[in-house]
């Protein structure tokens, strides 16, 4: 389904110092770094797999994902899924996935959730009798009917998220990105959202990449992991060996960062 072969991508960060001098001298003489935020990343990911891709903050998790997604175009490399290139045939590609991004939304703030999702279904152009039907099997799933006329920014967290993941599924794709899905929530609400993400692989073989930063989402629902640090591969295969004693310096050094990032010694 996922082939990603040599990813590159750099970004150009400007650089300043500290003083009101040095904020006037930059207007005038611009001081840049590169970033490299991909150094070369390959993976592939089978029809039906749950991959859990982690790594420390910057590690280059999100940049992958967007190029995936078709929102960012690499400096070099390839990315085909389900034999499209991303950014090249991005509508076409967009129509097959869903994405969850825990710190964004894509429900309108002030309507009510039952109209954002009116509006996802034209986006997508899905049929109406298709659409009730999807519709509401997620909502009974998610239990997340007592929240359809309420407005997104009267949810909590727990609830929006339950409505996130119904509007990330309405269209029908077979993948899934998930970014940081359970980020905040309480975890009762943690608990519903791995039981439906596993449901939907389990019975509609919904392919699901979850960036997360929380080891018990990888533990629950990952049959693979997938580690990345400072833009490169370190390594890809099941939890348990990721957690055995015997490692390279690079896995060690990219988890102790993770680790610190999570606060555990």
């Amino acid at each position: 389904m996922i082939e990603v072969r040599e990813l590159r991508k750099t970004y150009r960060v400007r650089r300043r110092r500290a003083g009101l001098g040095a904020a006037l001298s930059s207007l005038v003489h611009p001081e840049w770094s590169v970033v490299e935020a991909l150094a070369g990343v390959s993976f592939s990911v089978a029809p039906g797999e749950i991959v859990g891709y982690i790594g420390p903050n910057g590690a280059g998790k999100s940049t992958t994902i967007k190029v995936m997604s078709g929102i960012l175009v690499p400096d070099s490399g390839s990315c085909v899924i389900k034999g499209r290139v991303p950014w090249k045939e991005r509508k076409a590609h967009v129509a097959g996935i869903g994405a969850v991004f825990g710190q964004r939304t894509q429900l309108w703030w002030d309507v009510p959730v039952s109209e954002s999702f009116e509006l996802l279904r034209a986006i997508y152009r899905v049929e109406p009798a298709a659409f009730r039907k999807r519709h509401d099997e997620l909502v009974e799933a998610l239990g997340a009917g007592e929240l359809l006329g309420s407005p997104a920014r009267s949810l909590s967290l727990g609830q929006r998220m339950r409505c996130e993941l119904v509007a990330s599924l309405l269209h029908g794709p077979d993948l899934l990105f998930l970014d940081e899905p359970t980020i905040g929530l309480d975890a009762v609400s943690k608990l519903a959202v791995r039981d439906f993400i596993a449901r939907e692989n389990r019975e509609r073989g919904l392919t699901v990449i979850l960036t997360t930063h929380d080891v018990h989402d990888i533990e629950a629902l990952a049959t693979r992991v997938i580690l990345i640090g400072r833009g490169s591969i370190l390594f890809d295969g099941g939890f348990a060996e990721l957690l055995a004693p015997r490692r390279d310096k690079g896995v060690e050094r990219a988890l102790a960062e993770l680790y610190g990032e999570l606060g555990i010694a």
